[in-house]
Parts: structure tokens; C-alpha cells; sequence
């Protein structure tokens, strides 16, 4: 171990000398109180250090001891449902130690050590294994079964595998191996900087499947696809992110909350347990992971909550899992990044930010993916990573939206006129894109509806349309408008509040499957067409406007799953007879 002494300190950054010894992104411990750091640069023998505590106090000549190991997370067995800080510590065990104010220096396992875990073998004595192997397996909740896999590096022949309960760091089996034999436990570290190895990534072809209409229909993302929400504060960022923690197709979901406040956290802890896990029936944090780096913990840490969090997702990967994982917000640990260069005297870039901004961002989102994992199974895993971004001022130009902008490959843009209005989700139609729509199209095409991709087209176009004919109205009033324009503009009214406006809070409407989406387009459209085509035929435009059946296309979204079929042909039938009448016909 490299010892030094602290030479200067300002903020989050000491400069320690006589680390001569001392490794890049190694872990140190500094001063007395012994917090926790990493070496983020070195010039000759000076060692300049992020902490991730609160520095006050400190001064020059206090000791500086480097661990020798880079900042690595404890992976295995008891992660799940686990609250994390940044730095992977967990907050019940601090709490235990320093009550409800954190200390500082405060050094706790992130996996609990006295837990004892039942081992499940899958592998037996002279098996012939290499790194991602499966040798068995630990019901972690109720929910979820973890797969303990050989770590990285390791590759031989079983020579001992035993059944039974075991604490993380007991030996549950040995590996013969050409250097030698190697004991295996049920934990594995892993370097958070380092993104953990697979064999192949596979195209984007799949969607993640939220339930959110404006996301599925519209601006879907795919399995192990990224995407950013920015917006200006009160637009609804977190309460989306919820949304997609709750309801996204995944088996997973890391929650890491970036230097957002802490009562945004407060929600989330109090929210999880308690809500039904659509899919298991059981508390959603039976398969969750937390970590909660708050805006008055130390702003350093954020950056390292990042990592940690996606190293944690990239694990559950490998097991084969789908992972979704939530980072809100990205611009906090922009402005952890923002802070260090500043404090390094780095050379600034774009508003403040370090050059390299742009670099950091694409290295953690390329961490996303879906990927066939190590291991000669061939396990197939995603990881999907949504970042909500915090422009000031809603202001998309600024340098971390633009950053993220180039990399990720959908963008839901949240408008706060819309959240005003309160309508959720607040993403606003014309500025948001997808751009695994084209990759996606088959998919859609052949496992909802052959027409999936075409009524999505009709209403997005209708959108825009309206758009364009609302600048007219602002202009010379709604009068001016032909009836065909007019009806147009009740259409597009229709798809924004029927479709697109969605009730998170209603037991029903909060999720929406890809059949009832189908179902919901394409009676959005039926009216349409069927009104046009009365239009043509001479009926008269308020009748078409005021027919009863609208308002119970519009509640066709708060129909059961059981009963669509049934409610849409009622409803496709009233529809038919309603346009008929208008045009004073029997049939049409």
C-alpha cells in the first residue's frame, strides 16, 4: 500500500505527494477520519484525489493510505431491494452506526456479511467451465433467482461444489485452473469504470414494452436501447421515470437517483414497497435496486453513482436478465464533472463543462444493450438505460442536452405548456423521435398488428396537420376553417386527449397493452375516416362533431383487459349507426 500525506485541499479535490506507488482510479482512504476517494490524476509523485465526502477540516500534512484496488462494486446476493449511496454503501447499515445524520469515514460491506443464502447447484464435480458459467443459483427474493456465474478470467475444471447455506464470502466451490486452484464464492467485485465484458451485441429489433401510449405507439425504445428525457423543471420527468420503473417490461430495475432532491427519493422509497408488481404480484422492490445520492450529499459522488449503478445493471445482465435502469438526472453529474475539471484547472469547455463531457456521457450509455452473454449457455441479456437530463430553464441548447442528444437514440422531449395543462406524459409529439422505429417496424407489423405502423403514421400526420392549421386560427379564428379543416382539428383533439393523455393514477389507464393500443388507433381513425366520408356525402358538420359515440371512444381506455373485444365491436357498431343517422341513412 502507497502511503502520503495531504499537501492541499479545495473542495471535493486533495493533492496528495509521495504517491509514487499509487495507480490510476485506485481507492484511497484520506486523513484520520479515513474517507473514501480515487485518484483521478497523478503528476510524478502528487496524487489528485476526488473525495467523495465532505472535506471540511482537513489539512495539509494528514496521512493519504491508497487500497491498491480501483473503485470496484460488491456483486452478488443481496442487491436486490437494497438502498444504496453512491459509493455503493448501504444506508440502513450507515443509519445503524451514525443515526440519522451521516458521518463521515463510515465503513460498512455493501453486501451484508452475517446473511446466509441457500446454494443451489447447477453445475457438478469435473464439469469443464470458463467466465459466465452458471455453477448455481440463489433465490435472492421472491421474485428474482440469481445466477452465480464464474467470474472474469477463470476457466477450468470443477473440483469441489457443495449445496447449503453460505454467507457471500464462504467458498461454495473449487476451480482447478492452469494457475492454480481458485475458490469461488457466491460475491464478485468488479471495477465500476470498466464496462463487464459479453460476446456479441445484438441489433435493436425488440421493444421495451412500457405500457405509456405516446412511448409504445409513437416514440418506442428498444431492448437495450437508450433514450433521454429533458425537461424544464415540473415538466415530469421523475414521475415518467416512475412510470417506466413500474411498468417497463423489465425484469430489473436500478433506480439511481443523480443529485435529485431528496424528497424525489422519499417518493420513490415510499412508493415501491408498497405497489403490486403487475407482473409477480409482489412489491416492486423485489426486484429493484436502489441508490440514492441526493443533492446534499457530496456532489462528487454523483459521478460515482453512476457507474456503480450501471456496473450493478451489467451484472443482472449477464445473468440473462432484461434490466432497465433509471439515472435522474444525467445534468447533476455534469455538474459533478463541471466541479472537478474547475477545481483540476483543466481547460474548460462549452459553458464551464469539461471538454471531455461528451466522452463521459457516450462511455456510460454504450453500456447499454442487448447482448449475448459470457458463458458457453449463450444467455441472451438487455440492458435498456433512460437519463432524464435537468436543462435550466428547459433550455434543450445548453452543452448536456446536446451531448446526450448525439448519443442516445430516442429523445421524449417534455414540454412544460403541456404539463400545465396537466397532460401526462408531457411529451410533446412534434419534438420527440425515436429512431428505432424502422428497426423496430417488423416486429410491430408481425406481433401486434399488420396495420400497427400505418395507423401510427395516419396520426402522426393528423398531429402535425393540426399543428399547422392552429397557427390559421390564432390568425382569422376557427370560422375560417373548411369543414374538412375542421374535422381534422376534432381528430387531432380526439388522439391528444383519448389517446395520448394517459392517467397514472388510474388503476386501469396507468398501463396499457400493445393490443388495446392497437384497438384504441384504430377507432381514434374510424371516426375520422367515417367522418369524412359523411362529409363528402352532405352531413352536416356539428352533427358529426357531437355524435355520442366520441365520448365513449374516449372512455374505451379505462376498459377492462377482458372485455375489449367485446367493448370495441359495441363500440365499432355505435360508431357505424351514428354516421349512418347523420346522413339520415338506415346504413352506411
Amino acid at each position: 500500500m502507497s502511503t502520503g500525506t495531504i499537501k492541499k485541499v479545495a473542495g471535493p479535490l486533495v493533492i496528495a505527494e509521495g504517491m509514487r506507488d499509487a495507480n490510476m482510479f485506485d481507492v484511497v482512504r484520506v486523513s484520520n477520519q479515513r474517507l473514501i476517494g480515487e485518484i483521478i490524476e497523478i503528476h510524478g509523485d502528487e496524487a489528485s484525489i476526488q473525495v467523495y465526502e465532505e472535506t471540511s477540516g482537513l489539512g495539509p500534512g494528514e496521512p493519504v493510505e491508497s487500497m491498491d484496488v480501483p473503485m470496484s462494486v460488491e456483486l452478488g446476493p443481496g442487491l436486490i431491494s437494497s438502498i444504496y449511496d453512491g459509493i455503493q454503501r448501504p444506508l440502513d447499515d450507515i443509519m445503524k452506526i451514525s443515526g440519522n445524520n451521516l458521518k463521515r469515514g463510515v465503513e460498512v460491506p455493501s453486501l451484508k456479511r452475517d446473511l446466509k443464502w441457500e446454494f443451489v447447484p447447477t453445475a457438478a464435480v469435473g464439469d469443464e467451465v470458463e467466465a459466465g458459467d452458471v455453477i448455481g443459483t440463489v433465490q435472492e427474493t421472491i421474485v428474482v433467482q440469481q445466477k452465480i456465474m464464474v467470474p472474469y478470467g477463470i476457466k477450468g475444471t470443477i473440483k469441489e461444489i457443495k449445496a447449503g447455506e453460505f454467507t457471500v464470502e464462504e467458498t461454495v466451490a473449487v476451480v482447478e485452473t492452469a494457475e492454480g486452484d481458485k475458490n469461488l464464492t457466491l460475491m464478485q467485485k468488479w471495477p465500476v469504470r470498466k464496462g463487464r465484458p459479453y460476446k456479441k451485441k445484438l441489433p435493436p429489433e425488440m421493444p421495451l414494452v412500457t405500457g405509456q401510449r405516446v412511448i409504445d405507439t409513437f416514440f418506442p425504445i428498444a431492448k437495450g436501447g437508450v433514450a433521454a428525457v429533458p425537461g424544464p423543471f415540473g415538466s415530469g420527468k421523475t414521475v415518467i421515470q416512475h412510470q417506466l420503473a413500474k411498468w417497463a417490461e423489465a425484469d430489473i430495475v436500478v433506480y439511481i437517483g443523480c443529485g435529485e432532491r431528496g424528497n424525489e427519493m422519499t417518493d420513490v422509497l415510499n412508493e415501491f414497497p408498497e405497489l403490486k408488481d403487475p407482473k409477480t404480484g409482489q412489491s416492486l422492490m423485489e426486484r429493484t435496486v436502489l441508490i440514492a445520492n441526493t443533492s446534499d450529499m457530496p456532489v462528487a459522488a454523483r459521478e460515482a453513482s453512476i457507474y456503480t449503478g450501471i456496473t450493478i445493471a451489467e451484472y443482472f445482465r449477464d445473468m440473462g436478465f432484461s434490466v432497465a435502469l433509471m439515472a435522474d438526472s444525467t445534468s447533476r453529474w455534469a455538474e459533478a464533472l463541471r466541479e472537478m475539471s474547475g477545481r483540476l484547472e483543466e481547460m474548460p469547455g462549452e459553458e464551464g463543462y469539461p471538454a471531455y463531457l461528451g466522452s463521459r456521457l457516450a462511455q456510460f450509455y454504450e453500456r447499454a444493450g442487448h447482448v449475448i452473454c459470457l458463458g458457453k449457455e449463450g444467455r441472451e441479456g438487455a440492458l435498456s438505460a433512460i437519463g432524464a437530463v435537468s436543462p435550466p430553464g428547459g433550455d434543450i441548447s445548453e452543452p448536456v442536452s446536446q451531448a446526450t442528444l448525439r448519443i442516445v437514440k430516442v429523445f421524449w422531449g417534455l414540454d412544460s405548456a403541456l404539463a400545465y395543462k396537466r397532460h401526462f406524459p408531457a411529451i410533446n409529439w412534434l419534438n420527440s423521435y425515436s429512431l428505432y422505429l424502422d428497426d423496430m417496424e417488423k416486429w410491430f407489423n408481425s406481433q401486434v398488428a399488420p396495420d400497427w405502423m400505418e395507423n401510427r403514421q395516419k396520426m402522426m400526420t393528423l398531429l402535425q396537420e393540426e399543428a399547422e392549421l392552429e397557427e390559421i386560427v390564432k390568425m382569422v379564428g376557427m370560422d375560417a376553417l373548411s369543414p374538412t379543416d375542421r374535422l381534422k382539428m376534432e381528430a387531432a383533439r380526439s388522439i391528444r386527449e383519448d389517446f395520448l393523455h394517459q392517467n397514472s393514477f388510474h388503476e386501469i389507464d396507468t398501463y396499457t397493452s400493445l393490443k388495446k393500443q392497437h384497438m384504441m388507433m384504430k377507432l381514434v381513425m374510424a371516426f375520422y375516416e367515417k367522418a369524412v366520408a359523411a362529409l363528402a356525402e352532405g352531413a352536416p358538420l356539428q352533427k358529426l362533431i357531437n355524435m355520442p359515440v366520441r365520448e365513449q371512444i374516449g372512455r374505451f381506455k379505462y376498459t377492462h383487459e377482458d372485455e375489449l373485444d367485446k367493448v370495441y365491436e359495441e363500440v365499432k357498431k355505435e360508431l357505424h349507426v351514428e354516421i349512418a343517422n347523420s346522413l339520415g341513412k338506415e346504413d352506411f
